[in-house]
């Protein structure tokens, strides 16, 4: 890979859970781009090593690994290989995460016949707590487990950094999605706490808070099939003052900042990478 040796963070090594998806994968071709060591953790084992490969067929250096972030003797394993092939640990992305459809209501707002709605029709009155409950744990569990695993390969070191992955949704909740919103409030809090509790251990915590991107999970609800928006995409770019959705690119900047030593003295903080949205008033 081109000029790694000129970057930042040749020869360390990146952890990135969810790096399968369109996101971070993007942050971790970054990454590699800089001279880093990428350990691509995935639960789609084929999504991770097609990442991995598209990196070491530029000259990088990458390994994809099948990992459940729900599990903690599967991110164990993991750390195992990533210790055995790229060494300890000296950034944690912790990109895992997602909605379910168990925890979406399918109206934006109550309605009196929500009451006596049909066995189909999703109401607040009918989310499964099952389902709620697996949004909130693939989101905040899937971020503590992996913190656990990972944070004691950089205590006593400098320049370990923690990066978490929350979301617009925790600054303003969307409509329907009850349980991603909450989930990703807990990831902000979350991430402040563990900057206070690692603040003298050596490691940083920060999290990004995309604002709205185009990704597998979420392209069905934002376009329609032949590529216009739909009523929910029209409302989300009219309330982004830049007048977009973002592009995967768009977070590399800050991510490479916020991680590196840069920002050496930043810790606890929550960036919005949003086009404007968490500062528009709607008028």
């Amino acid at each position: 890979m081109e000029n790694k040796e000129q970057g930042s963070w040749y020869d360390k090594v990146v952890v990135v859970t969810g790096g399968g998806g369109i996101l971070c994968s993007t942050l971790c071709k970054a990454f590699a781009q800089q001279g880093a060591k990428v350990a691509i953790l995935d639960l789609n084992q084929d999504a991770a090593e097609e990442i991995a490969r598209s990196i070491t067929n530029k000259g990088g250096i990458a390994i994809g690994i099948k990992t459940n972030v729900l599990e903690k003797d599967s991110i164990e394993k993991a750390k195992e290989r990533i210790h055995d092939q790229l060494g300890p640990c000296n950034l944690l992305i912790n990109g895992a995460g997602g909605n379910h459809p168990k925890g979406t209501t399918q109206k934006p707002y109550f309605e009196m016949d929500d009451l006596s709605a049909n066995e189909d029709l999703v109401t607040f009155f009918k989310l499964d707590p099952k389902g709620i409950e697996f949004v909130f744990n693939l989101n905040f569990i899937g971020t503590l487990l992996p913190t656990q695993v990972f944070a004691k390969d950089m205590v006593g070191k400098e320049g370990g950094s923690i990066l978490n992955i929350s979301s617009m949704n925790a600054y303003r909740p969307l409509t329907k999605i009850p349980a991603y919103s909450a989930a990703k409030a807990a990831i902000s809090n979350f991430t402040q706490w563990l900057a206070v509790h690692f603040a003298k251990s050596g490691i940083r915590v920060n999290a990004l808070a995309p604002g709205f991107f185009l990704t597998d999970q979420n392209r069905s609800l934002l376009t329609n099939e032949n590529g216009s928006l739909t009523d929910r995409g029209e409302t989300i770019l009219t309330h982004t003052p830049m007048g977009r959705f973002g592009e995967p690119e768009d977070l590399v900047g800050t991510t490479l900042w916020l991680a590196g030593d840069q920002s050496k003295f930043v810790t606890g903080i929550v960036v919005p990478i949003d086009g404007g949205f968490s500062a528009f008033s709607g008028v």
